[in-house]
This record gives C-alpha cells, sequence and structure tokens, in this order.
C-alpha cells in the first residue's frame, strides 16, 4: 500500500483522497437567506442524519481551499441561523450541479439553476420546488472545525418540519427508494444514482455558467427539455455567436436538411438528442439555429 501521513501531503491532495474514498455522500441542497433577504442555494456533500429524537441533521460547508474564504451558505445561516435542506434526485442533478457554481454574492441560484422557490411554512428560506423531500431546518449549532483552508464548520441542524412529494410515498406511507432515486457525489465530478451506479458530471465552469434565467424564453419555458437539460445547457460561458450558429446549420444541412424550417419541438427533441452526448455547443447551435 501506498501510506502518508496527512501533513506530507498538500491540502488539495488530501481532500481529493478523502473525497475519493469516503464515498459516495448524500447531499444537502441548502436554501439560505442573507441578512438583505436574497436567496442562495449551494449543494455540500459533507452532509448526514444524526438523530431522530430531536431530528438533526448536519452539513459542513468548508473553507475554500485555494484561498481560505467562506462560503455564502455558511455567513447566512450564522446571520439568520434556518436553513433548508433539500434532498436531490436524478431527475434535477443537473442543476444542482449548476448551482454550485460561485456566483457573485446576492445572485439568485434558483434563477440561475432553473428551480422553482417554494415558500416554507416555519423558517424563512424558501423551498425547492423540484425536490422530493425538503427539511426546514432551525440551526442549533455552528462547530468551526478549524481556520485554514479546506476546514470544516459543522451546522448542526434540527428538523421543525419536513416535507415529502407524495410520488415518492407507497400506499402505506413509506418512501420508494427507487421513485425517490437519490443521487449521492463520489470524488472528481463522479457521482452515483442510487439505482443505478456511478455516472460522470463535468465540474460547473471555474468561470461563469450564464444560468437558466438568460436562455430565451422559447428554451426556457421547453416543453420538451428537461430540468438536466437546461442545467447542462446553463453551464456554458457565452451563447454560440451567429455566424457559428449558421456554420454549423451549413454543415448540418446534409443529415438535417429541413432544419432552417423545423419547429421549436422538433429542434428541441434534435438538441436533447446531441445532450445526451454532452455535446451542449452543438445543442445550443440547434436550438438558436
Amino acid at each position: 500500500m501506498t501510506s502518508f501521513e496527512p501533513k506530507d501531503l498538500s491540502i488539495g491532495k488530501l481532500h481529493s483522497y478523502l473525497l475519493s474514498a469516503v464515498a459516495p455522500r448524500p447531499i444537502a441542497f441548502a436554501s439560505t437567506l442573507d441578512a438583505e433577504g436574497n436567496p442562495n442555494l449551494s449543494p455540500f456533500s459533507f452532509f448526514n442524519v444524526f438523530s431522530a429524537n430531536p431530528p438533526i441533521l448536519i452539513f459542513s460547508p468548508a473553507r475554500r481551499v485555494r484561498d481560505n474564504t467562506t462560503k455564502h451558505t455558511l455567513e447566512n445561516v450564522e446571520a439568520l441561523n434556518e436553513v433548508v435542506i433539500n434532498v436531490v434526485n436524478y431527475d434535477m442533478v443537473h442543476q444542482a450541479s449548476l448551482s454550485s457554481t460561485e456566483y457573485a454574492e446576492g445572485v439568485n441560484e434558483f434563477e440561475k439553476a432553473g428551480l422553482t422557490m417554494l415558500k416554507s411554512d416555519i423558517v424563512k428560506p424558501f423551498r425547492v420546488a423540484e425536490s422530493p423531500v425538503q427539511f426546514e431546518c432551525k440551526v442549533n449549532e455552528i462547530v468551526k472545525l478549524g481556520t485554514e483552508g479546506g476546514a470544516g464548520n459543522l451546522i448542526i441542524c434540527e428538523v421543525v418540519k419536513l416535507h415529502i412529494d407524495n410520488e415518492v410515498l407507497n400506499e402505506d406511507g413509506a418512501i420508494n427508494q427507487k421513485k425517490l432515486d437519490l443521487v449521492a457525489r463520489a470524488g472528481g465530478s463522479y457521482y452515483t444514482r442510487a439505482k443505478k451506479g456511478f455516472f460522470e458530471i463535468p465540474k460547473p465552469l471555474s468561470t461563469l455558467g450564464i444560468g437558466v434565467d438568460n436562455f430565451p424564453d422559447f428554451v426556457k419555458n421547453s416543453m420538451v427539455l428537461t430540468g438536466n437539460d437546461l442545467g447542462m445547457l446553463g453551464n456554458i460561458e457565452a451563447l454560440p455567436t451567429e455566424a457559428s450558429v449558421n456554420e454549423f446549420v451549413k454543415d448540418l444541412g446534409e443529415r438535417y436538411p429541413n432544419i432552417k424550417t423545423a419547429t421549436h419541438r422538433q429542434k428541441h427533441k434534435l438538441a436533447r438528442n446531441y445532450l445526451s452526448f454532452g455535446d451542449v455547443e452543438s445543442a445550443w447551435k440547434i436550438l438558436l439555429s
């Protein structure tokens, strides 16, 4: 075996080993409000349930390794002491990934990821309407594990109300795990789907993805594209230029001679096919043709 003492590794390397080896990890999709009432939404995989009586969930926004800064979620729960923890299933995982982009303070990740804000019953932060299970929580305590980059901050949350989509419940009221279809994080860009195994999602751009809120309405309101499709399309730095779209359509003409006169629905179906192979740029060129 290759063996190390943590002090002999860079924080980045140690972080990578820990996340790859301690996997899969459930995802806390945490919704908070800042001191001015601006919504914030971000996923965290340092997360689990630790007690049923009282009902306690704990997640940990770590200090950034690269520059030792803290995340907006931590700052928000310190200010308000409330959070909604939403679970992430396969149907929304690309949108959850997009929301992890480090947008500027005050930017609404619900809008960037194309997710719906749902008013909570007890706490102030919004729920994610697309999530099949949502936990409204009061923050009982925040335990800071260090002051350097990579240090965690345990946010100890007490569930004050939970909401479960009837679609994932059996007749006896128990959650059907296959219908819930949860996903979890592993190392690097890997995820796992509870009922299918590992799959991969490219990490959001180090630059800022345009987000679903900047889509043309005919794309944003598509009756064909799924939430995952929108999440993939939102993780692009800029829309293709008109010249590049025209060139692509010209090259595409031999296979799809009627592409210019196709309906939005026909183009959206063709774009979905390209997205299934991870070709986001070509999908956009079809949508904009």
